[in-house]
């Protein structure tokens, strides 16, 4: 399929968290699915700070197979998002896809997710675990409930978010940074530079975990419910957070100036005591309130400025890694 594609380059970033027995598999198998691939590519391995003899298995490998198995290795554990950023800035690839390096997604998958980036002229390829091989209880519900509620409040419609084998354009994923805990909603921050039309989703293989241990567990789910509600916000207000906090602010000013002229007709109009009524109370407190949220939203818009003017902020650190030229370290 490859040998059919426009002329480009792949770039394939593994974030690795103590998976020191499927580094060596892992490789192997990314390299006999891209036997026959008929464009030049690479594989950046991103050590996020494991304890145990990743890093290692990582650099072996890249001494066994060539300068085109390039190893980040990150300074401490900065968790999947960070370490999967550091992958997409050290990626030259025109093409960059994601996987995890559990071997649950199974790399023979990328040449055909690469064709339908390319040929179908689209930003973004999401796995979609169809056969999913993991727990019913603790990990196929509740991602099967985030999903669906996750494309509801985003408006980009994927069977499978949590899919980390991915194919992007690259001038596209460098549009977005990702921090945080982001990466489980990377199509809905990419719909923020791109169009939804432009992201479709792919039916992937799916395999059991072999060795090593999981990262995740039930606890996740509530991380996933605050970070959609960030996602949401972001999506809605980014670039005018100021219309979210000011609308709720302007909200409270109005009823609580409706309140407080009702209570001040029943004391002058009327001639009756107010000092008692807990609508007093509630008049003056709302009054305060709003005012807060529409100075909120004044910083806020002041934030966005920063935030949409300096772009330079990393989310990680690592060491420095060897310079390659721009026609070295490419497997050809």
């Amino acid at each position: 399929m490859s040998a059919a594609l426009p002329p480009h380059s792949l770039s394939v970033v593994v974030p690795l968290y103590n998976e020191e027995d499927n580094v060596a598999p892992l490789v192997k198998r990314v390299h006999e699915a891209l036997a026959g691939y008929g464009n030049p590519w690479e594989l950046v391995l991103v050590d996020d700070g494991s304890s145990d003899g990743t890093v290692d298995r990582a650099l072996q490998a890249a001494r066994e197979y060539g300068p085109h198995v390039r190893t980040v290795e990150l300074t401490r554990n900065y968790k999947q998002t960070a370490a999967m950023q550091a992958g997409v800035d050290a990626a030259r690839g025109d093409v960059i896809v994601t996987m995890d390096g559990d071997l649950q997604n199974d790399p023979i998958d990328i040449p055909r997710m690469v064709g339908r980036l390319l040929n179908e002229d689209l930003d973004l390829v999401a796995g979609w675990r169809k056969n999913r091989q993991d727990g019913l209880f603790l990990r196929k519900i509740p991602s099967k409930i985030a999903n669906k509620l996750i494309a509801r409040m985003t408006g980009v419609h994927l069977r499978d978010y949590g899919c980390s084998l991915k194919a992007f354009r690259g001038d596209v994923i460098r549009r977005v940074r990702l921090y945080g805990e982001m990466h489980r909603f990377i199509p809905a921050w990419l719909a923020t530079v791109t169009t939804p039309r432009r992201i479709a989703q792919e039916p992937t293989t799916h395999h059991p975990r072999t060795a090593g241990v999981s990262k995740y567990g039930i606890s996740r789910t509530f991380r996933v419910i605050l970070d959609l509600i960030a996602v949401y916000f972001f999506m809605r207000f980014r670039a005018r957070p100021g219309h979210f906090f000011g609308g709720i602010g302007l909200g409270l000013t109005a009823i609580s100036g409706l309140v407080l002229t009702w209570l001040a007709w029943v004391k002058f109009g009327l001639g009756e005591s107010i000092g008692g009524r807990p609508l007093l109370i509630v008049g003056i407190g709302g009054l305060i309130a709003g005012v807060h949220f529409i100075t909120t939203g004044v910083l806020a818009e002041l934030l966005a400025r920063v935030y949409f003017e300096s772009g330079a902020v990393r989310s990680y650190s690592a060491r420095p890694e060897k310079p390659l030229a721009a026609d070295e370290g490419w497997h050809a």
